[in-house]
C-alpha cells in the first residue's frame, strides 16, 4: 500500500480516536461520581453541535464576524450548551432517583435524550435534514510526498487531544476533581469531609456533558455537516469504548476510544472490500474483549476512579 494512503488512514484513525475517547470520559465520569449510565449522553453532542451553528451562523448575520471570532463564539454556545443540557438532566432526573434501581435512571436519561434529538429535528428549521457546518478553521493543505491534510483537521486533532489531557488535569489536580474523586471513592466520607454532593454530581454532569457539546463542535467542523440524529451512534460507540476500556476509570474509556478507532481502521486498510462493516468488526471486539475482561482493560481495583 502506498505509504502516503497508509499514513492518511491512520490520520483519520487518530483524529476518530480522539472524539471517541471525549464521548466516553463522559460516561465514565458520570459513572465514577454516581453509578449510572447516562444515556442521553450521545444526544448532547447533537445539542453541542447545533447550538455552535446557530451561534456562529446568527453572530456572522448580525455583525459579519468569521473565522476565529465566529469559531469562539460557536465554542462557547457548544460548551455552554452542553453544560446546561447536562446540569439539567442532573438536577431533574438523575438526583431525584438516586436511591431508585438503575434501570430507572437509565430509562428516564434514554428519553430525554429522545426529546433533546426530536428538540432539534422539530425546532430548528428542517431540522430533519443534513445542515452544512460553516468552516471556521484556517484553509490550507500540508502535503509530504503522497500524505496530504487539511490545517483544520490538524488544528482540531491537536485540539481534541489537547481537551484529553487538560480533562486529566481536571480530574487530577484541581479541586473539583479531588471532590469528584472522594465522592467516587466514598460518597458518605466525603460528605462528612466538607464536600457537596450534589454541588460535586452537578459539576461532573456539567463537565462531561461539555466534552460531548465539544464533540459536536469537532465533528461538524472535521465532516462540515451535522445531523439530529449524529449522537446516537457516536453515544453507543462511546459507551463501548468505556466499558471496555473501563468504567469509572480515566484512563480506561481514553484507550477504549483509540482501540475501537483502530480496529475500524485496521479493517479499512487490511480488508477495503469489508471497510462497510467496520463498525460491525469493532463491535465484535469489543464483545469479545468485554468476554476476556468483564471489569474492563483497566480493572477499577487497579486504576484511579475519577
Amino acid at each position: 500500500m502506498d505509504p502516503g494512503l497508509l499514513a492518511q488512514y491512520l490520520f483519520n484513525g487518530l483524529m476518530l480516536g480522539t472524539i471517541y475517547a471525549i464521548v466516553a470520559v463522559g460516561f465514565s465520569l458520570f459513572f465514577g461520581v454516581l453509578d449510572v449510565i447516562k444515556f442521553s449522553h450521545g444526544d448532547v453532542v447533537s445539542v453541542g453541535a447545533f447550538s455552535a451553528f446557530g451561534a456562529a451562523g446568527l453572530m456572522a448575520a448580525l455583525v459579519s464576524l468569521s473565522g476565529p471570532l465566529a469559531l469562539a463564539v460557536g465554542l462557547i454556545a457548544a460548551l455552554g450548551a452542553g453544560a446546561l443540557s447536562g446540569v439539567i438532566i442532573g438536577r431533574l432526573l438523575v438526583l431525584p432517583l438516586k436511591n431508585a434501581p438503575g434501570v430507572n435512571v437509565l430509562l428516564a436519561t434514554l428519553m430525554a435524550g429522545t426529546v433533546l434529538r426530536e428538540a432539534i429535528r422539530l425546532g430548528v428549521p428542517n431540522g430533519g435534514n443534513p445542515k452544512p457546518f460553516p468552516a471556521l478553521l484556517p484553509d490550507g493543505v500540508l502535503k509530504a510526498g503522497s500524505f496530504s491534510v487539511g490545517v483544520d483537521s490538524v488544528i482540531i486533532l491537536l485540539a481534541g487531544l489537547g481537551v484529553v489531557v487538560a480533562t486529566h488535569l481536571v480530574i487530577t489536580r484541581t479541586r473539583l476533581g479531588l471532590s469528584i474523586r472522594a465522592v467516587a471513592q466514598d460518597e458518605e466520607v466525603a460528605q462528612l469531609a466538607g464536600v457537596s454532593f450534589n454541588r460535586t454530581v452537578l459539576g461532573t454532569f456539567a463537565l462531561g456533558s461539555m466534552l460531548a457539546g465539544l464533540a459536536g463542535l469537532m465533528l461538524g467542523l472535521y465532516y462540515r455537516e451535522i445531523n439530529f440524529n449524529m449522537g446516537v451512534m457516536l453515544g453507543i460507540i462511546g459507551f463501548a469504548c468505556a466499558v471496555v476500556g473501563g468504567l469509572g476509570s480515566l484512563i480506561g474509556p481514553i484507550i477504549g476510544g483509540f482501540l475501537f478507532a483502530g480496529v475500524q481502521t485496521l479493517v479499512t486498510v487490511l480488508l477495503p472490500f469489508t471497510s462497510a462493516y467496520k463498525d460491525v468488526v469493532a463491535f465484535a471486539v469489543i464483545i469479545a474483549l468485554i468476554g476476556l475482561f468483564p471489569t474492563g482493560l483497566i480493572a477499577e481495583k487497579s486504576s484511579e476512579r475519577v
